[in-house]
């Protein structure tokens, strides 16, 4: 992912200087040692949704679990566009994604290991379907040091 700083309204005082910018490897590092995501969607009317997930960041993608008849599962069929963040306001990580049924038998094995090992879940334990969320933009920054750290991502 390209960093570089977000186009924030003026008062928000983002300068153009990128010394300070957050890299991509250390967001994807956050995403991966996270235990719990938020991920967000919208209905086919545009009311908003949101819950909390567990899931498996590997290879700069989030995969994880949901029934195709829960909210999500229903909102994801209609718009595959979501917002996945972490829990965190003050360690920020938000990434916008494409979320896709992933049917490669190799990558849902690799899947189901991961999150077997990452939540202590029984060593058959498995879900269906295995939904992949592709990050194309994204934000991050440290509310400590906003806005001097303010990053955006794009593909």
């Amino acid at each position: 992912m390209k960093e570089e700083r977000p186009q924030f309204a003026p008062g928000y005082g983002i300068s153009g200087d990128t010394t300070s910018t957050i890299g991509w490897e250390a967001s994807s590092g956050k995403m991966a040692a996270a235990r719990n995501y938020w991920v967000a969607t919208a209905d086919p009317h545009g009311n908003p949704h949101s819950s909390p997930i567990w899931g498996v960041w590997m290879d700069d993608r989030l995969y994880f679990g949901t029934d195709t008849a829960s909210r999500k599962g229903r909102n994801l069929a209609a718009n595959s566009r979501a917002v996945i963040h972490l829990e965190s306001g003050d360690d920020v990580v938000l990434l916008h994604c494409d979320v896709e049924i992933e049917d490669d038998p190799a990558v849902k094995e690799r899947v189901f290991r991961t999150y077997r090992e990452k939540y202590s879940m029984l060593d058959d334990f498995s879900f269906d379907p295995v939904m992949c969320a592709i990050p194309s933009r994204g934000f991050a920054w440290l509310e400590a040091s906003f806005p001097t750290t303010a990053t955006r991502y794009s593909r």
